[in-house]
């Protein structure tokens, strides 16, 4: 992601000249002369391709695209005072004794946040210089600044190499939200200028990959046919994950009751019926209304523990009979639990919309189970704060519309 952000040099004295429309003023604020401060604003301009400022003989005042771009540079800056502040509010000391530099986010450089972020995800200084393909020495150094910046200890050695430390996760968790906000900054900007090359990223769970998420993807290709749209598929948890270190824009799928964090917001379009399902010519697909004892006997192919579809599994049966988990598998993946379920005489407690296209097909069939109705709430997840562009936006209503459509037809309207 740092690969395509501005020199952060650039970006703070493109937003102080916006704040006092004045290069004067600003270069005084942030104690550069003006004629850096100038440069700053040419060289952000050109590698742009726009105009930020309007110049006139009272001061700078930003255009259309500078506006845009100020608000997503302060909510970045915002990101990084934040990171700062919780790193060392946390971390051990670098050196006793000795305070972190005054306005410490104010002074992180790209090469800071990332040898930050390299880090993250290599276990030594090497691996990290390949990754972002400059040399060890550069790296060792930006993180030794860092850590100086902030007196914190931020990197320490394992028994597998350079690990971080929790203050250091924690840093690197808004270093990722600041520099999303400045990318959403520059999709804007080329959306406005009518090259749109809007990056939507989602995580998607299991109901939506099968029919809401390719359907909205496809309407939203045809509208704009240059936006990418990056799918990651996984445990709920991982997701989450993602989602609150700026990596996914929303998640689609079952949603969490309560909430599993205090940063992310729900938001739930249609209800989804789960079912038991069998391979069309299982034993009991013949035989009418059936009871759970019934099933007594058959093996089953459940979903992982900690999703919502297998706390109502435990709940309405295994609880009842404890002995279906005896040789239970688990399994998320619809490709395997459909091949399973073809198989074998096994059943599956699932949402009946993730298996559409199999009943249509008259390969698989839900089964009447005499049962109170269970389903679970099916809809989008985002952070609380987040300010998706109109792309974004747009993405989002579509998915909406699918799942009123999806809920009609069902009779289940959200």
């Amino acid at each position: 992601m740092l690969n395509n952000i501005p020199n952060l040099r650039q970006l703070r004295a493109f937003a102080e000249v916006a704040r006092c429309q004045s290069i004067s003023a600003a270069a005084e604020r942030i104690f550069l002369s003006q004629s850096a401060v100038t440069q700053a604003i040419g060289k952000l301009e050109a590698r742009l391709g726009v105009a930020l400022f309007v110049r006139r003989h009272n001061g700078m005042f930003l255009t259309d695209s500078g506006d845009l771009l100020v608000r997503r540079v302060d909510r970045c800056m915002a990101f990084l005072r934040t990171g700062t502040r919780e790193a060392i509010r946390i971390a051990d000391r670098k050196t006793e004794g000795v305070r972190a530099s005054n306005h410490p986010s104010g002074q992180l450089t790209n090469a800071h946040l990332r040898a930050l972020l390299a880090l993250q995800t290599a276990t030594s200084y090497s691996t990290a210089a390949r990754t972002i393909g400059i040399s060890q020495p550069a790296v060792y150094r930006a993180a030794g600044e860092l850590e100086g910046l902030l007196n914190a200890v931020l990197f320490e050695k394992t028994s597998v190499g350079i690990s971080l430390t929790r203050a250091a996760l924690r840093l690197a968790r808004f270093v990722l939200l600041g520099m999303r906000e400045i990318e959403q900054g520059l999709f804007e900007i080329f959306e406005m200028q009518g090259a749109d090359s809007t990056l939507i990223r989602v995580g998607s769970m299991p109901l939506a990959r099968t029919y809401i998420l390719p359907v909205a993807i496809n309407r939203i290709s045809k509208l704009k046919p240059d936006i990418r749209v990056d799918v990651l598929e996984g445990p709920y948890d991982d997701l989450l994950n993602r989602l609150l270190h700026g990596e996914l824009d929303l998640l689609i799928g079952a949603l969490r009751d309560p909430a599993p964090s205090a940063d992310i917001l729900q938001e739930q379009l249609l209800t989804s019926p789960i079912s038991v399902v069998a391979r069309r010519d299982h034993p009991l697909a013949e035989r009418g209304r059936l009871s759970l004892s019934e099933l007594t006997g058959y093996p089953w192919v459940v979903p992982r523990e900690g999703t919502p579809a297998r706390a109502l599994f435990n709940r309405l049966v295994a609880e009842e009979d404890p002995t279906v988990l005896n040789g239970v598998i688990e399994c998320s993946s619809q490709i395997v639990i459909r091949e399973l379920l073809l198989g074998s005489d096994r059943l599956t407690f699932i949402s009946s919309h993730q298996f559409e296209h199999e009943q249509q097909e008259g390969i698989l069939t839900v089964l009447d189970i005499d049962m109170p109705p269970v389903e679970r709430p099916i809809g989008i997840t985002t952070l609380k704060d987040w300010q998706p562009t109109t792309t974004q936006r747009l993405f989002i209503s579509i998915i909406k519309s699918l799942a009123q459509a999806l809920a009609q037809s069902s009779g289940r309207i959200s």
